[in-house]
């Protein structure tokens, strides 16, 4: 379950440039999102305890939001609660949210640079499509209203 095992250089790297020791429960966090896919901080919580019992809620809190700080994993909101939070090694992605059942699909940044291209351009705008979220409804609940 260790993220070193799979980005040792990326992991290491961005916490020396940043004046940050590498700490088991820094380990414990990252792999947790990493494992999870989309996770909130209970979640992850969660995940980690299983692990571990030598690590509570506000490190939880305070290592994902440094982590989310140094770029090895962004949070979006993809509901009312608290932010989801996913990792950076794969790909960059967005995410549609069914107000209906919570599915929460990952649309790859490619089609939502292509959807949102043209009127980020006429805009002078950047998105940043790592923590976009656009809430509607999925095609199976649309088909159950139906």
């Amino acid at each position: 379950m260790s993220p070193m095992a799979t980005e040792p250089t990326q992991w290491q790297a961005r916490l020396r440039e940043s004046g940050h020791r590498l700490t088991p429960q820094r380990e414990l966090v990252l792999a947790a999102v990493q494992t999870l896919g989309h996770a909130t901080p209970d979640e992850v919580y969660a995940e980690v305890r299983t692990h571990s019992d030598a690590i509570n809620l506000s490190t939880v809190y305070r290592t994902l939001e440094l982590l989310d700080e140094l770029g090895l994993i962004h949070h979006a909101h993809l509901s009312d609660r608290a932010p989801t939070y996913h990792s950076t090694s794969g790909h960059e992605h967005s995410h549609l949210v069914c107000r209906g059942c919570r599915k929460v699909i990952s649309v790859e940044r490619s089609d939502m640079e292509a959807a949102l291209g043209p009127l980020a351009e006429r805009e002078g705008f950047e998105p940043d499509y790592g923590h976009l979220a656009v809430f509607g409804t999925c095609r199976d609940c649309a088909r159950d209203d139906a």
